[in-house]
């Protein structure tokens, strides 16, 4: 099974980890292919009862309660993307010399021949935006195209779906790539690096190893952040096609093979003749919503991806004026008493939040939440002079109080110990009551929200509700 043609899957007996967002297309995918489907899934209760029974009436065997059992006779096991490395079905599956897909790779090698190439983005933080961008610049440019992966459209679903595409943009989470041993890319970029989902991987060398193979077998272009040199090793380190180049983009004026900014034009001096001497103009820093510098960073790498696919400027503009990001990304709630408030709830770990903190100049931030085992020293630490206050909220508020308490002592912080549904109205009030006119009140909890809210969406909602009602 090892050679990217071979995709006959007719008697081919699959182990399917996982129910799920891509557990069950999966499944079904295979099914349909001619496989024996097995799917386990470590879950038993109402709502994994009845997603199998949707597959047992096709055909698939499932087996609740139990996914650390290898079935007997698996040739190939096709994982969800967040089954940890280390599961006991995996240890088995290695031992017997099977193979382990995630639906990504699975996707790729259910790709025809004439199948559309991928640009495929991943990252700590900015993946969605970017990939966003990338889709928007793409179109603009009149390609057949579609944002997929990681996204919440399934690969596998545009890969297999009746649409033609001319180019996907890909956006893949560390876990996809972990599972993808594959997938060769027509350009990729990196976008940053920063430590997350370190208990997934086991360390920081590996998640950047899962990232770093988004660059293997690259055939235009790597793209790596120049400001970010750990996503430059990567480059480095793949092996790439013949003639690929490593493309740089940065916040400053950009070198030769590089796209960046010169007096708030974004240029490229990377796919030009002659790029020694000269720049294309493409965008002005104004087309970028929100110009955020994080969000600049992000329209930087989606224009050099497409420009590697040979989009012209003029698109790149056009595609970046009819962006609009999604809801929770540093979005501008509304302004009370010349105070503005901003809601990037989706600001869920402390490289995001330091993004969204260097965008304002004199902030009351609210932060906190469920900390993932994150440290927060260095956030404070960069962020101290800009901090007119703030509010801390969630179970894990007394880690950032002890960093603030080392690193910026001299702000006011209150502490709201409260996970009621009113602690949202209170933590605005709070903030309200700290900041004067001309600063900005912003929602960048720099943590996860499950130990007060259902996902950083309903934290977002929560806070814009605040401040309509503060505002009213």
């Amino acid at each position: 099974m090892g050679s990217r043609e071979v995709i006959d899957l007719e008697g081919v007996r699959v182990t399917v980890a996982g129910l799920g967002v891509s557990g069950i297309p999966a499944a079904k995918v295979l099914h349909a292919r001619g496989a024996h489907v097995t799917v386990v899934n470590d879950g038993d209760d109402a709502r994994a009862r009845e997603q199998a029974a949707e597959l047992e009436a096709l055909g698939v065997t499932v087996r609740l309660g139990d996914g650390a059992t290898l079935p007997e006779g698996t040739e190939l096991v096709v994982t969800a993307p967040g089954w940890k490395p280390d599961k006991p079905l995996f240890t088995a599956a290695r031992a017997a010399g099977v193979e382990i897909w995630g639906d990504v790779e699975l996707a790729w090698r259910l790709r025809g021949s004439d199948a559309a190439p991928w640009l495929a983005i991943t990252g700590t933080n900015g993946k969605t935006t970017t990939t966003q961008m990338l889709a928007s610049i793409l179109k603009a440019a009149g390609l057949r195209t579609a944002a997929v992966g990681n996204i919440g459209v399934s690969v596998l679903d545009a890969v297999l779906g009746d649409e033609q595409y001319d180019v996907l943009a890909v956006e893949l989470s560390s876990y996809q790539l972990h599972w993808a041993p594959s997938l060769r890319a027509h350009s990729a970029a990196v976008l940053n690096l920063a430590p997350d989902h370190l208990d997934w991987h086991g360390s920081m060398e590996a998640y950047a190893a899962d990232k770093g193979r988004v660059y293997e077998g690259n055939r235009v272009a790597c793209v790596y952040n120049v400001a970010d040199k750990a996503t430059e090793d990567l480059v480095r380190a793949a092996d790439v096609e013949e003639g690929c180049r490593a493309i740089g983009f940065t916040l400053g004026t950009p070198g030769p093979s590089q796209l960046g900014v010169v007096e708030g034009i974004l240029v490229d001096r990377a796919f030009v003749e002659d790029r020694h001497k000269n720049a294309q103009e493409l965008a002005e820093v104004s087309d970028v919503n929100p110009p955020a510098p994080h969000n600049i960073a992000n329209a930087l790498a989606a224009a050099a991806l497409a420009r590697a696919f040979g989009v012209p400027a003029r698109a790149v503009r056009d595609g970046l004026r009819n962006f609009t990001p999604d809801a929770h990304r540093i979005a501008h709630v509304a302004d009370v008493d010349s105070v503005a408030y901003v809601d990037d709830s989706k600001a869920t770990n402390t490289h995001a939040a330091e993004a969204s903190l260097a965008a304002y100049e004199s902030i009351v931030w609210i932060a906190g939440g469920l900390a993932k085992g994150a440290t927060f020293d260095e956030l404070v630490a960069k962020s101290a002079k800009r901090l007119r206050g703030v509010v801390l909220i969630g179970q894990d508020r007394a880690l950032i109080r002890e960093a603030l308490a080392r690193h910026a002592p001299e702000v006011p912080v209150v502490d709201l110990d409260r996970t009621d549904t009113g602690a949202m109205l209170a933590a605005v009030r709070e903030a309200q009551a700290l900041a004067v006119a001309g600063d900005t009140v912003l929602l960048a909890p720099a943590c996860a929200s499950m130990d007060m809210f259902a996902n950083y969406n309903k934290r977002g909602e929560a806070f814009a509700e605040a401040v309509r009602e503060i505002g009213s």
